[in-house]
């Protein structure tokens, strides 16, 4: 009797490996994906697992392995099973009934702007008895923008102002609403004190009345990403993404022209208001600031050799060396220039003004 029992074990037991190395893989449906396809540098988002074993047979352990880029941290109850060296790596276990599906949100940390991918999940699964593994890789598409962090208005708000400065009154960069020019059709990003009640009553849709400047300033940000330096200071690099991302938002919103464009990006032109300004964002998330990148000069050279009337420009650059600082007083000798510094503090601000260049410092630590 005894030796039945084992012989029947030792077949049960031959009989489970052979099916759950067949078919352990069969109807089973591995999803991870973002949940969002943007945040901000600094934002809360999740990851959704979705894992369905759709046959009859229990999968009694199920291990999937993944790993993300470093930037972004596993955060909350997710952290455990997760650790952190070159990628951010998390080992997740399920157990599976037959025709069971299970469904996780795992809230991870956007620490560092960026591009991000999902491309790969590692499976394991298990026998009825935990003594066999086995292995498939799976295939994921998923990606997930992570936008420069806006900064505060208040900073913004004096940037805009010392900006305005640099135009005569008759092409102020801002509205005047003491410089009525007049009616267009209403746009979801205008203000609503913006609304000409009277006449929208007349027509058949809302109108807001139009400023004089609004119509004709353009608005040029050269972004400059070159580390020039000894030292890396790749947090003041950052800054300066930042910068161009939050004014770009500002200007957007006025429903200006605006052009954005750099040593190390694409060019990006938007027209039509705050509705195109995602495309701005994700540009500048894709920017790589350890990738060599030409110098400010050959992006200013490009400018002067294409003069165009009506340009506001706007330089966003840490680097003070005598080239940047040549380069950029040449240019202003022929278009209003704002150069915008970023500082660690205002004494490492080393660059005087000369001739038409408005210098604005930016400085990281101030409270």
């Amino acid at each position: 009797m005894l030796l039945l029992l084992l012989a029947g074990a030792a077949a049960f037991y031959l009989l489970q490996r052979i099916i759950y190395q067949r078919y352990w893989n069969a109807g089973l449906h591995i999803g991870v994906e973002f949940e969002a396809h943007s945040a901000y540098e600094g934002d809360v988002s999740y990851l959704r697992e979705e894992i369905t074993n759709d046959k009859h047979l229990p999968l009694p352990a199920l291990e999937v392995n993944l790993a993300m880029d470093r930037a972004l941290k596993f955060s909350g109850d997710a952290r455990e099973n997760a650790n952190v060296t070159d990628q951010s790596y998390r080992r997740d276990l399920f157990s599976l009934f037959m025709r069971q599906r299970v469904i996780r949100r795992l809230p991870f940390v956007c620490e560092k702007r960026g591009y991000y991918e999902l491309t790969k999940a590692d499976v394991i699964g298990y026998d009825f008895f935990f003594q066999r593994s086995f292995h498939s890789d799976r295939i994921l598409r998923s990606a997930l923008y992570v936008y420069p962090r806006l900064t505060d208005t208040r900073r913004i708000d004096l940037l805009c102002r010392a900006v305005s400065g640099m135009i005569v009154t008759q092409n102020r960069l801002f509205p005047d609403p003491f410089c009525f020019f007049g009616i267009r059709d209403y746009h979801p990003s205008d203000p609503m004190h913006h609304i000409n009640w009277k006449a929208s009553l007349k027509g058949q849709g809302l109108l807001v009345n139009q400023f004089d400047s609004t119509t004709n300033i353009r608005l040029r940000i050269i972004l400059d990403t070159e580390d020039s330096g000894i030292v890396r200071q790749e947090e003041l690099t950052e800054e300066g993404i930042r910068i161009a991302a939050s004014l770009g938002f500002r200007i957007v919103k006025e429903r200006m022209e605006l052009t954005v464009t750099g040593n190390g990006m694409n060019k990006v032109c938007l027209k039509d208001g705050a509705g195109q300004i995602q495309t701005l964002y994700r540009e500048l998330s894709r920017i790589d600031i350890h990738k060599p990148v030409p110098r400010l000069w050959e992006e200013l050279r490009k400018e002067k050799e294409q003069p165009q009337s009506g340009i506001i420009y706007v330089i966003i650059s840490m680097n003070q060396d005598e080239d940047t600082a040549r380069s950029i007083a040449s240019m202003a000798e022929n278009v209003p220039l704002m150069w915008v510094i970023p500082l660690q503090n205002a004494g490492d601000c080393v660059t005087a003004p000369s001739g038409g260049v408005h210098i604005f410092k930016w400085e990281m630590n101030r409270s």
